[in-house]
């Protein structure tokens, strides 16, 4: 079993970039890794998605389901809390999800932590 993290920035206008990130992450987990995934930037916009069909990559699925999917499975999420807040989030947004906010010396320790890092 490996370590990986899987460092999403990218929003949801990157719908091929970000249900990519997602999908190698859930991939990952099913073949019984150890999977963490950082969301930064941008990327704290995709847990704002509420609905099938609203980002959609092409061949790498729907964000929405995606999602579901780490919440059934409460895989670990580490999201950006300054980019949540330059954003305009809240607390509300971690919702069902297994998720906490985290700081930029979070996502250097999971890096030095991790087999692998891929970065979306």
């Amino acid at each position: 079993m490996s370590k990986c993290l899987i460092h999403i920035h990218s929003g949801p206008d990157l719908k091929n970039k970000v249900t990519l990130g997602m999908l190698v992450a859930i991939t990952a987990f099913k073949n019984q890794n150890d999977v963490n995934i950082f969301l930064a930037a941008d990327g704290v916009h995709l847990l704002n998605i509420k609905k099938e069909g609203e980002v959609v990559g092409q061949g790498t699925g729907d964000l929405k389901s995606h999602l579901d999917f780490l919440k059934e499975n409460k895989i670990k999420l580490y999201v950006s809390g300054m980019s949540a807040k330059a954003r305009g989030y809240d607390d509300s947004l971690l919702n069902g999800f297994n998720a906490e906010f985290a700081m930029p010396d979070r996502l250097l320790i999971l890096s030095t932590e991790a087999d692998s890092t891929l970065c979306y």
